[in-house]
């Protein structure tokens, strides 16, 4: 369920094993009758759409697509999709290995568009279920009811299945302080919401942002140039905004062949790792962009002085947002400085609150089998995965050709930038850099998830 990077490169690398027994064209999945199916509750794929600004790029080399690191031979490479477009000579003009991410995204649709006919988009998931035995005869689950609701009709509906695979992403977390309210959104929700909210681009509008990563950096520099005559403000909890490290070394980590390493260390050992190299992918910003929006407010000094208030692009640092006012066109932000005796009230007339994502929809999803678990249902037990993210449950309670297994939040387990389980803070910043570094090893993953779902069997079999 979901179909976003993740699932799709699962059905990327099963088209892949089908097509490995099968010398027929690349349309021999969208021809068969597939006993696999996609549930998405999007109404057509999309992948961050709300974030796709104007000359964002990828934080990660286009080699890291859904197909290359596991197979180069792939029809789904982006050199493969470059070629189909007619643009793989001119995009080799660009020199370059970073795309920018409205050409990435539009590669992953191109990819999406093969598997139209095993997706239910406008799908939501609401539920994963075992399927009990009708005697009440203590026996090993052997199927799972997935329910699910159609977004336009509202009907439920129920589909079973021996294998079911969680991939659903985060949702944007607002944190309190922050309320609900038309005019504070999330950074996921800024290319959609806030031409809506702000539908003239040239007034003078009092825009801020909150949040010192990738995201929080990306909107701040997009807005100057979208309105061109507001006054926007990044307000940030630490000293400075801070380089992301992406040094050849360091990105190891995200090798794929890293995560058996990191997943046979004791928990302690992981999550010193995790802390060790969060600046690789939280609350960190590319280093061409801090030039070029330390460009930007350098050249305010040129035009308006050293004096920071009569700036109409200000970067607030070792500040937190205390408490925040709503009326019905204005957000009032209590701002606490260090150094300061008093909070200082800003108006805005719109908050953009780039504090990243929660990933734990799976533990609301399979509540309903919580007994499961080893150990029995207890209260605030986790779930937890095997090397290939397949779900624990306890000895025998689930038969060994059924299961369940989870994606995109397993960094606890198989590494960070694989998948974050808790809810950031607010000033631990997860933004959609985290989603980046999944694609490091997301075609890897999708063939080690059809190995672990089929084994040794045909997949025409399933």
């Amino acid at each position: 369920m979901g179909f976003g990077p993740a699932s799709l490169a699962i059905a990327i690398a099963l088209h892949d094993a089908l097509e490995a027994n099968d010398t027929t064209s690349i349309s021999s999945l969208k021809d068969r009758s597939p006993k696999v199916m996609f549930l998405e509750k999007q109404p057509h794929f999309a992948w961050h759409s709300g974030m796709l600004l104007e000359g964002a790029r990828m934080q990660i080399t286009f080699i890291k697509d859904m197909a290359t690191l596991r197979n180069p031979r792939s029809s789904f490479t982006f050199l493969n999709y470059l070629h189909q477009k007619n643009r793989l000579v001119p995009f080799t003009n660009l020199n370059s290995f970073l795309p920018q991410r409205v050409e990435f995204e539009d590669y992953l649709k191109w990819c999406a568009s093969w598997f139209d006919n095993v997706v239910q988009y406008a799908n939501q998931v609401v539920s994963v279920k075992p399927v009990r035995s009708s005697t009440g005869a203590i026996k090993p689950i052997e199927m799972f009811e997935v329910a699910s609701r159609n977004d336009h009709t509202g009907q439920m509906t129920l589909q079973y299945a021996r294998h079911v695979v969680i991939a659903v992403g985060g949702h944007g977390t607002i944190p309190p302080p922050f309320v609900q309210h038309s005019r504070i959104i999330h950074s996921s929700q800024h290319s959609h919401v806030t031409p809506k909210i702000l539908s003239d681009p040239y007034a003078p509008h009092r825009i801020a942002v909150i949040g010192s990563g990738q995201s929080a950096a990306e909107i701040f520099d997009n807005l100057q140039s979208t309105y061109p005559n507001s006054r926007t403000t990044l307000i940030v909890r630490g000293a400075a905004l801070k380089p992301s490290d992406d040094s050849p070394f360091v990105n190891e980590i995200f090798d794929p062949s890293r995560v058996d390493s990191f997943f046979s260390q004791p928990n302690d050992w992981r999550t010193s790792s995790n802390i060790e190299y969060r600046g690789t992918n939280y609350g960190v910003v590319r280093l061409d962009l801090l030039d070029r929006i330390y460009e930007t407010l350098y050249i305010q000094r040129i035009r308006f002085g050293n004096d920071e208030t009569e700036w109409k692009h200000r970067i607030i640092t070792n500040s937190s947002v205390r408490a925040v006012e709503t009326f019905e066109e204005v957000v009032r932000l209590s701002v606490a400085t260090n150094g300061q005796k008093a909070d200082c009230a800003m108006d805005f007339d719109l908050a953009i609150v780039a504090t990243g994502y929660t990933r734990n929809l799976h533990e609301q999803l399979l509540q309903p089998a919580r007994d499961l678990l080893p150990g029995g249902d207890q209260p605030g037990k986790l779930w937890t995965v095997s090397r290939d993210y397949r779900l624990q449950f306890e000895d025998g309670s689930v038969s060994q050709d059924a299961g369940v297994w989870l994606q995109g939040c397993n960094e606890n387990t198989h590494g960070v930038g694989f998948g974050k389980h808790n809810t950031p803070a607010i000033d631990e910043i997860d933004d959609i850099q985290l989603s980046d570094t999944l694609l490091s090893i997301l075609a890897v993953r999708g063939g080690e998830i059809v190995k672990s779902i089929f084994g040794g069997q045909s997949v025409d079999d399933e």
